[in-house]
């Protein structure tokens, strides 16, 4: 399989070739930036550190395999300026020595959620044991919403497959 490259004269980029396979969500469900927004508010808000919210959704794109979330993520840390370093282990976070036990553990609650475990719970009673030393209860659905705010937006990236690199509002074709 080739990747698409531009040379540094090429008057279009990757992005101008990528086409998304529906509009916009925002024209049809205009409503959904208020809850959306609201939600981003009340998670980087929270008690937990905005990199590990940030590193945790990285994670969460990386095992669904969202290149879209995984370029916005990417971009978003690096303009928050976190190291190359830690964005770039972040999928080998367990043999990293790049995070705190905190972010460490917030990485394993998110891999526990969105990996089966066909043998019992996904978030065992020790797995949540660990992670209640570095977060009480408030940072807990702080981290519980961060989660889940990036997966509200995941079958949006997989099925409508906006256009990844592109700001909002300019990231749909259609």
């Amino acid at each position: 399989m080739s990747t698409p490259t531009t040379s540094p004269t090429a008057t279009t980029s990757v992005e101008d070739e990528i086409t998304s396979r529906l509009p916009d969500l925002g024209h049809t469900f205009p409503e959904l930036a208020a809850l959306s927004g609201a939600l981003r508010k009340a998670v980087w808000n929270g008690p937990i550190p905005k990199t590990t919210i940030g590193l945790v959704q990285l994670r969460a794109a990386q095992i669904v395999g969202s290149t879209y979330h995984t370029v916005r993520l990417t971009g978003d840390l690096r303009k928050a300026g976190e190291p190359e370093v830690r964005i770039g282990t972040v999928a080998t976070w367990q043999s990293s020595p790049y995070f705190t036990d905190a972010e460490r553990v917030a990485l394993e609650v998110v891999e526990a959620v969105l990996t089966p475990n066909p043998f019992g719970d996904r978030v065992s009673d020790e797995l949540f044991a660990r992670a209640s030393v570095h977060y009480d209860a408030t940072a807990m659905w702080t981290l519980t919403m961060a989660i889940g705010h990036l997966c509200l937006f995941i079958p949006v990236a997989l099925i409508g497959k906006p256009i990844p690199g592109k700001p909002f509002g300019k990231n749909y074709s259609k």
